[in-house]
């Protein structure tokens, strides 16, 4: 019995050590993924990128991925789920092809020289979380289709030059964390309906910060906040240099955790709320450059938290005073690293 016992450790042993020198299994990556990618890197616009070197994007044998290409494996193939490539000067059109990476999760082309729309065919990419294409010259209107992302935190599509209305289907995205359409030519008024994105919560949480900035918006707060019912997170809202009007609503008191709310360069008017002294944590209040009048209520002045008060350019009662050393809002590109 012992003798039998002892040959068959040596086997498990002899089997081990087999294993060990047999060469590593590597799975092949779905056909569909390989010719997607060999399509963009075959594009004019795409040959800056110098190291997508062999025919499979993520890697065989000797050769590495491909730079700004993630792999993971699926079975026993290897599927694309994100795709990093910017700050290269790629140019020509958004890549169709991209379309048929289906496993996506990341999409980051941002600060490249894309131009043209964003084709419908975007609505495909069910996985995708990450959707960055800032910082391009792409145009025409936001394809509606985005709003089929349903699995989408972050949305940053800023610094191009997108026209016509703001997708409603964007409210569609119940896991939105992030929203930034700012320097576009985006006319019509913000969707209220983006209020109903509830999942939300807090900064480095699950916070919304929602930047409509520098477009042609028109409207009022009161159309855009929903009557004071959407929006229960959200910390803050950049509005400014649009061309809203009437005035800033009682119901602004109800968006409890806006820390930032920015509405200069607009068309506003009438007297500025005294519910706005409610708004508990209220630190940068941007108010210039508007046709407010009368005078601004004076808990303002002995907020805990405001630090700045800015009124410049507007109809505001004599001796009314700004509060703080103004410093102008700018949204640097760090703000968008993740």
């Amino acid at each position: 019995m012992a003798s039998s016992s002892s040959s068959s450790s040596s086997f498990s042993l002899i089997a081990f050590f087999l294993l060990l020198l047999l060469p590593e299994c590597r799975c092949r990556t779905v056909k569909r993924d390989v010719k997607a990618l060999n399509e963009i890197k075959a594009s004019l616009g795409w040959r800056v990128v110098y190291a997508w070197v062999g025919d499979d994007p993520c890697g065989d044998g000797a050769l590495p991925p491909w730079s700004g290409v993630t792999c993971s494996r699926q079975g026993d193939y290897r599927v694309v789920t994100e795709l990093e490539v910017y700050a290269v000067s790629i140019v020509g059109p958004f890549p169709l092809a991209v379309t048929n990476l289906l496993d996506l999760t990341k999409l980051d082309l941002h600060n490249n020289k894309l131009t043209g729309p964003i084709p419908p065919q975007i609505g495909r990419l069910k996985r995708l979380k990450i959707l960055n294409l800032r910082w391009n010259k792409l145009q025409d209107v936001i394809p509606s289709e985005i709003g089929e992302l349903k699995r989408l935190t972050h949305l940053y599509l800023s610094f191009n030059n997108f026209k016509g209305e703001i997708p409603v289907e964007l409210a569609n995205l119940s896991e939105l964390r992030y929203l930034y359409l700012h320097d576009n030519r985006l006319s019509g008024k913000v969707p209220p309906e983006l209020g109903n994105l509830k999942n939300l919560r807090h900064l480095y949480d699950l916070f919304l910060c929602v930047d409509v900035s520098d477009n042609h918006l028109s409207g009022t707060i009161r159309d855009i906040i929903h009557n004071g019912e959407g929006f229960p997170a959200l910390r803050n809202l950049y509005l400014n240099n649009n061309q809203l009007t009437g005035e800033l609503p009682d119901q602004i008191s109800n968006l409890t955790n806006l820390e930032i709310l920015y509405v200069s360069y607009n068309k506003m008017s009438g007297q500025v709320t005294p519910k706005i002294v409610e708004i508990p944590r209220l630190t940068y209040l941007y108010l210039d450059h508007n046709a407010f009048t009368g005078k601004l209520p004076d808990g303002l002045y002995k907020h805990p938290f405001l630090k700045e008060l800015y009124i410049e350019d507007n109809q505001f009662k004599p001796g009314t005073k700004q509060k703080g050393t103004h410093k102008t809002i700018e949204l640097s590109d760090t703000e968008f690293l993740f």
